[in-house]
């Protein structure tokens, strides 16, 4: 496998937590982490931000990633997702003569990624049997016993099969932690979706993932992060 990428999409426009990609984080600005890991992981031969923000980019630069080119605002708002993000950072870059082999989407809200999982989802790609390899872990509570509210405000289960199941007869199941997604170049170009049989996963402790989209969610990571700093795994 040839080089390897990691494209870290960093939009200005984030809503429920303005400025959250370069909000202080223990210190320093939220992306300097995933930067950081990226470069502690030394498995990158590029390290590229891709943003529409002229202070992501200058706070980018400061801590050691590329900005090549600026974000087109049609894939900077509200509806924008990671895929065609990440494929044209990548097709900027073949226009400038750079052709990766493999990608690593990382995302700049990251702060609890570790260098090791980086390597670990390289190393799986590498095996040559996935187009991706992301991070994701165990859902905390069978989800197989999970209902919702109806209209009248009682319950109703979405997976009614399963009342009488006991939860450990119940299958595992995970979900994505939302830090990195590595793929092959071509996997991304395509279009090719993250959740199929074609991908595999880097399993993570469930206390090691923390959504952050809300000022709650940044708190606990911090205290989650800052464990991670004076006992690191």
């Amino acid at each position: 496998m040839g080089g390897t990428l990691a494209v870290i999409p960093a939009r200005g426009g984030s809503k429920r937590i303005p400025r959250k990609n370069v909000r202080p984080f223990l210190g320093k600005p939220m992306i300097a982490w995933s930067i950081e890991a990226a470069r502690a992981a030394g498995v990158f031969d590029r390290i590229v931000v891709s943003t529409d923000d002229a202070e992501i980019a200058d706070v980018a630069r400061e801590w050691g990633a590329e900005t090549p080119f600026i974000r087109p605002a049609e894939l900077a708002d509200d509806h924008a997702s990671t895929i065609p993000v990440v494929s044209h950072a990548i097709q900027q870059l073949i226009a400038k003569g750079d052709l990766p082999q493999a990608v690593c989407c990382l995302y700049a809200a990251a702060p609890l990624v570790q260098p090791a999982d980086l390597m670990a989802g390289l190393e799986e790609l590498r095996t040559g049997r996935w187009q991706y390899v992301f991070a994701a872990t165990s859902c905390g509570f069978p989800v197989f016993r999970t209902f919702e509210s109806s209209p009248t405000r009682g319950v109703r289960m979405f997976f009614p099969e399963h009342f009488s199941a006991r939860s450990q007869d119940l299958p595992e199941a995970f979900h994505d932690a939302g830090m990195f997604y590595w793929g092959l170049t071509e996997a991304w170009l395509r279009g090719d979706p993250f959740f199929a049989e074609w991908s595999t996963f880097v399993r993570l402790p469930r206390w090691r993932v923390q959504d952050l989209d809300t000022v709650e969610d940044l708190d606990n990571a911090e205290l989650i992060a800052a464990r991670l700093i004076h006992c690191p795994i």
